[in-house]
């Protein structure tokens, strides 16, 4: 039995993949134990008799196939019900990187069976967040995801065997009656009384559950293995349900639904996983995955050798939620703007903030794989942005606590209206081999500079704007010198105030002949150069300073209500002023704004030609609690 291709929509069409890449285990890859798995089943050939029909199947299908090109598979297996978050991104890169790393093929795979909470809008973003990280499932003959969905017939086929081989059973206890009879920890469970019924009763139970023929939740499907085991996972779980929804790819073919776990061990045997990766919780049920294996490999129904199942430690990321639940709710009222909102956790909220694939496969590599929970410092995340940025996000002037600083001697020293021309590099440091653009912007008798880099009574070690005055001995003391950056030197005379004492202009005198770049530039010197931007070619620009979205670095531990955890002031809406070069932003595209820190302009609100729209990434150093 083969399965065809997903019917899903696809946002693209993707060209096929070239043969799995030859491993690159020599390259500099940090080891994990997962990696030392896969290189000791390599060592062994414990997969080389494996044999690949093209596409997924049962044992007499892939019978008839090649052997398997593909040295290992592994599998990003997401249920479309939500939108994908931080602790996906690392799962995307690890199972992607691992076949990437060792000649194999990551399959993306939709665990379709739960019909009530899943959506074709959830599948399309899946699909465009992987393929936004990086990453590609397509091989030779496949170019669309698998969806479980797709499985439903041989999972049917599958359960009927279990039953005729006397390894499930059909009961009708209610769940309440279930949820006792199962016993607990330290009491083993009670068998039901339909326990015993022949397989060709339960055979014919089954198919009247298939047929719609008794009403939701009435009975259930159980394997039959031990009710006094240990591990209660193994006391004849559930692995079909009845459930009258209407589903998103079969739609209403069928009033069953398979189990999760009864279902993910049969989609990964179909797709010829070698190994599957998963979560420490789902640790508990690796021995009914290794059961139902065995079981079905009896039947003759799928192929050998089967995958196994390896679970590493969840993302646990500081000053972050990862529940679906919980995000919904952060959602639905309104406490944030929509998944895509740049303080969420989800990977669109995250682009959307300007966060870039490959800031996320940096954070993935660097916290690394584990077996044990652990907590993974917010800043982290945070300073993998800032090193990928570094190089290659264009600079750009921003005043975002604008006072304007008037030149009261330019008409002197130039003639009245001058707006000299000035230019900076795009990229101080450009990568090896890169060019770097040049901004251009002009100076003039009327600048912005931020409110900050004027203090008519400086703190120690002030080094900017300071008017003349008299010091601590009553001797007179001179304004204060400073470049404006890219353009000229600059004396403080004083300021100007309104009615309520707040400073409305900063006054100062430009000192001739020390345009940056031009000799005799150096002549005079300063202790510190700041950003401006020119009244006359400056921007209005709506900035949102987002900060975290959380006060508390666990906001939803130890049963606490994460709601009263919110941060009042993770975003505040300001209006910059900024550079001309930054109006002919692309949406998406990343900056660091000099001083402040990295800027992205807004996917979806940044529109070119009109005002321009960014959001804070992240700022220049962590800040936070300081």
């Amino acid at each position: 039995m083969a399965f065809k291709i997903s019917r899903m929509s696809h946002p693209s069409k993707t060209p096929l993949a070239a043969a799995p890449a030859a491993p690159q285990t020599e390259s500099l890859k940090p080891s994990n134990f997962l990696r030392q798995i896969i290189e000791s089943d390599l060592e062994k050939g414990t997969y080389a008799s494996r044999r690949w029909s093209g596409c997924p199947g049962d044992a007499a299908h892939h019978a008839k196939g090649a052997p398997d090109p593909a040295k290992i598979r592994t599998r990003f297996p997401p249920e479309p019900n939500g939108y994908l978050h931080i602790g996906h991104a690392k799962s995307i890169c690890l199972n992607f990187g691992l076949a990437r790393d060792y000649g194999g093929v990551c399959h993306l795979r939709f665990d379709d069976t739960n019909p009530e909470k899943e959506d074709t809008e959830y599948v399309n973003s899946i699909i465009d967040a992987v393929k936004w990280l990086g990453f590609d499932w397509c091989q030779p003959g496949n170019t669309l995801p698998y969806q479980a969905s797709d499985y439903f017939d041989f999972m049917y086929r599958a359960a009927e065997y279990l039953i005729e081989a006397g390894h499930a059973y059909v009961d009708e206890q209610t769940p309440e009656q279930m949820r006792v009879n199962r016993g607990d920890f330290g009491k083993a469970g009670v068998d039901s009384p339909y326990r015993t019924r022949t397989a060709a009763d339960n055979l014919a139970r089954f198919r009247q559950m298939r047929d719609g023929m008794l009403d939701d939740g009435s009975m259930v499907l159980r394997a039959k293995i031990d009710m006094a085991s240990p591990n209660i996972n193994l006391r004849d779980p559930a692995i079909y349900r009845i459930r009258r929804a209407t589903h998103h790819n079969t739609g209403d073919k069928w009033c069953i639904y398979p189990m999760y776990t009864f279902a993910h061990p049969i989609e990964d045997a179909l797709e010829q996983i070698t190994h599957s990766i998963c979560t420490l919780e789902f640790e508990d049920q690796r021995p009914f995955y290794d059961w139902l294996m065995e079981r079905l490999i009896e039947g003759g129904l799928l192929a050998s050798p089967p995958p196994k199942q390896y679970e590493f430690a969840r993302l646990n990321l500081t000053f972050v939620i990862t529940s679906k639940r919980k995000l919904a709710q952060l959602v639905n009222e309104n406490k944030v703007n929509g998944w895509d909102d740049p303080r969420m956790p989800t990977i669109v909220g995250l682009r959307r903030r300007g966060y870039t694939p490959e800031a996320l496969q940096l954070f993935a590599e660097r916290i690394g794989v584990t077996k044990s929970d652990s907590w993974i410092d917010y800043s982290t995340l945070e300073g993998c942005l800032r090193e990928d940025l570094e190089l290659k996000a264009h600079r750009g002037f921003a005043v975002l606590n604008p006072v304007k600083l008037v030149l009261t001697n330019w008409d002197e020293v130039f003639a009245p209206g001058h707006l000299e021309p000035c230019t900076q590099p795009a990229l101080p440091h450009p990568p090896e081999g890169v060019e770097s653009p040049t901004r251009h912007f002009t100076i003039g008798k009327e600048v912005w500079i931020e409110r900050e880099d004027f203090e008519e009574v400086p703190p120690k070690g002030y080094k900017r704007l300071v008017p003349p005055r008299i010091d601590g001995n009553g001797n007179a003391t001179p304004g204060s010198k400073v470049r404006l950056k890219g353009g000229y030197v600059i004396e403080c005379t004083g300021c100007t105030k309104d009615a309520d004492g707040k400073v409305t202009q900063v006054l100062a005198t430009v000192v001739p002949d020390t345009k940056s770049g031009t000799p005799g530039s150096e002549s005079v010197k300063v202790k510190a150069a700041i950003s401006w931007v020119g009244v006359a070619d400056g921007v209005d620009a709506e900035v949102r300073m987002y900060d975290r979205l959380f006060l508390d670095a666990n906001p939803d531990a130890g049963g606490k209500d994460f709601l009263e955890t919110l941060n009042p002031n993770s975003l505040k809406i300001i209006t910059a002023i900024v550079e001309p070069s930054l109006s002919n932003a692309l949406p998406g595209q990343n900056f660091q704004f000099e001083r402040h820190g990295y800027f992205v302009a807004d996917r979806i609100d940044h529109v070119q030609g009109s005002k321009p729209v960014f959001n804070l990434a992240v700022g220049l150093r962590d800040s936070w609690g300081k």
